[in-house]
């Protein structure tokens, strides 16, 4: 499946292809061509919103497809290169591969811990590949993780807006009462002028609604903050998704200002700022503004920092609410142990 994905990333070259190698390509359109239809589509569906060209998530699924794609080849020195270029642009911003390893697997105050433990395992593989099995297979696998993962063609694919437009799909979760008491306006690019209509219908709701998805919908900061009213008014909110976004670390300093007042956000344990622009780490004081919610949680979205010396990491469950990978505090065994079992999962 991870091959069909690295050969359908290059859908500009199809015409100048010899007809059999681009009838080979086309053949298994509902797997691997996928992502070439994400890219494509992705390409005509964003951009034309708040923010200038394409959103970030869609270099960082290039830079994946690309990578391995330099593996097949052979060409290990490029790929380890554009391996590097990934990692910074997720915010992994050393060149060591001991730090890669080693220095970010505590997980401290990540915004995203689960892109950062696969860039972790690809750099392992990448770097120290197993003469015996399957290597390259387990790499694609973990290429087609990293690319759902930081991808919106669930969400499309949930709302049905590859076959619908946006409005229509936007017009239809805007009526009524929330389902499941969620909004969910994933993958459905925003304009300032849809933002009037999803704040007048978070006030008007608001007794109904715990959960908003917010993902790949083309939020900038300005946007946000237009929207930040409504959104902390609603008395019921525990879970807020803003990943996949145009949103810079900038919008940090509003949100945690916005936490530190209890009567905001009152019910919030929650907030996925992953895979924006920028945004890479949380600070303390938004990570103890969301603690003081929920006293009796023992998770948190990430973990707070620790002193020198001290032998706690931070290890990866399950969150039912939101379908993410929470951080949570074990000692040192614990956390090694847990890192064996989830990698031996992987494989």
């Amino acid at each position: 499946m991870g091959t069909k994905q690295t050969k359908g990333s290059q859908p500009g070259s199809a015409g100048e292809s010899p007809p059999g190698h681009h009838r080979k390509k086309v053949a298994p359109r509902e797997r691997g061509d996928f992502l070439a239809s994400l890219v494509a589509k992705s390409g005509e569906k964003f951009g034309k919103g708040a923010g200038p060209g394409l959103p970030p998530y869609h270099r960082r699924i290039c830079m994946i497809q690309d990578m391995l794609l330099l593996v097949k080849q052979g060409k290990q020195e490029e790929a380890t290169e554009l391996l590097k270029n990934l990692r910074q642009d997720l915010g992994m911003e050393s060149t060591s591969l001991d730090d890669v390893l080693y220095r970010y697997a505590s997980f401290r105050n990540l915004v995203d811990p689960i892109t950062h433990d696969l860039i972790i395992s690809l750099a392992r593989y990448i770097h120290c590949p197993k003469p015996e099995g399957d290597s390259l297979g387990a790499m694609e696998k973990l290429c087609r993780q990293l690319t759902y993962h930081l991808s919106p063609h669930s969400q499309w694919r949930r709302q049905g807006i590859m076959k619908r437009k946006p409005q229509s799909c936007l017009k239809a979760v805007l009526m009524g009462k929330p389902q499941d008491n969620t909004v969910d306006l994933s993958g459905i690019p925003l304009t300032l002028k849809d933002l009037e209509r999803v704040t007048s219908y978070l006030e008007h709701s608001s007794e109904h609604i715990d959960t908003v998805e917010l993902c790949f919908t083309e939020l900038t900061d300005e946007m946000l903050l237009q929207l930040l009213p409504a959104l902390c008014g609603l008395p019921r909110l525990t879970t807020l998704a803003l990943n996949g976004n145009r949103l810079t670390k900038a919008i940090l300093r509003d949100l945690t200002e916005t936490l530190k007042d209890p009567k905001k956000f009152p019910s919030v344990t929650w907030i996925d700022l992953g895979n924006n622009v920028d945004i890479f780490s949380l600070p303390q004081p938004f990570l103890v503004s969301l603690k003081r919610r929920c006293p009796k949680q023992g998770n948190l979205p990430t973990i707070l920092e620790f002193g020198e010396g001290q032998a706690e990491k931070c290890v990866y469950t399950k969150s039912s609410s939101s379908g993410v990978l929470l951080g949570v505090l074990l000692p040192q065994r614990r956390f090694q142990q847990h890192h064996l079992e989830h990698r031996s999962r992987v494989r």
